[in-house]
């Protein structure tokens, strides 16, 4: 089975000039745990939950200044749409990731998520299940 197959064509998106606060807002009444950063046509990065509460929330940071830009993952590790599945669950093991976006050339043009493999494809709920838990998995060990 191929990205295409199973990723989600919608994607979240928010401009780069925008604050945690209103990405956070956005997250919320969309109920997404991510947005894909944009400037115009340019993928920038990605924001999620998890950057807002380390990059904003836990230092005091103020949610009305902070730019998505200087809070969002700079790096993103995309995956194209004729890649295989496997490939994208292998690559979310390998870096610890839930989220890639999918780009054709340099264009986004969707999302694959690890509960949409998870849907599509139930053999590599196992593997996926061992990624989800790992925040957990760590706090058990640690005490």
């Amino acid at each position: 089975m191929l990205v295409k197959d199973v990723m989600n064509p919608s994607v979240a998106i928010i401009d780069g000039s925008a604050t945690a606060q209103e990405a956070a807002k956005m997250m919320g009444d969309g109920d997404m745990g991510s947005l894909i950063v944009v400037k115009g046509d340019l993928l920038l990065g990605i924001i999620t939950e998890r950057d807002i509460l380390r990059k904003v929330v836990a230092v005091s940071r103020d949610p009305k200044k902070a730019k998505v830009t200087e809070i969002m993952t700079k790096d993103v590790i995309m995956i194209g749409p004729d890649d295989d599945i496997e490939d994208a669950v292998e690559i979310m093991l390998a870096k610890r990731i839930k989220r890639l976006p999918v780009v054709k050339g340099s264009a986004l043009i969707g999302i694959v998520t690890a509960t949409d493999i998870c849907a599509a494809e139930p053999k590599m709920i196992k593997q996926l299940t061992e990624l989800m838990l790992l925040p957990q998995a760590k706090k058990v060990m640690a005490g």
